[in-house]
């Protein structure tokens, strides 16, 4: 349990700093819009913050 839960806060930092790098605090924010709507259950909002970080993604 205990691995698991590392292993998912390193990927949360190597996601964040990513996103960072390429997207700035807009990219910050979608991310951080993506895992309260996951945590929370909202999916509308999850989807939709996942939806434009992939879209800005492949923009940037």
């Amino acid at each position: 349990m205990l691995l698991l839960t590392g292993a998912w806060e390193l990927l949360a930092l190597c996601a964040g700093t990513v996103v960072q790098s390429r997207l700035g605090v807009v990219g910050l924010a979608l991310l951080l819009m993506l895992s309260v709507g996951l945590r929370a259950r909202h999916d509308g909002m999850a989807v939709w913050a996942a939806v434009l970080l992939v879209l800005l993604m492949t923009q940037a």
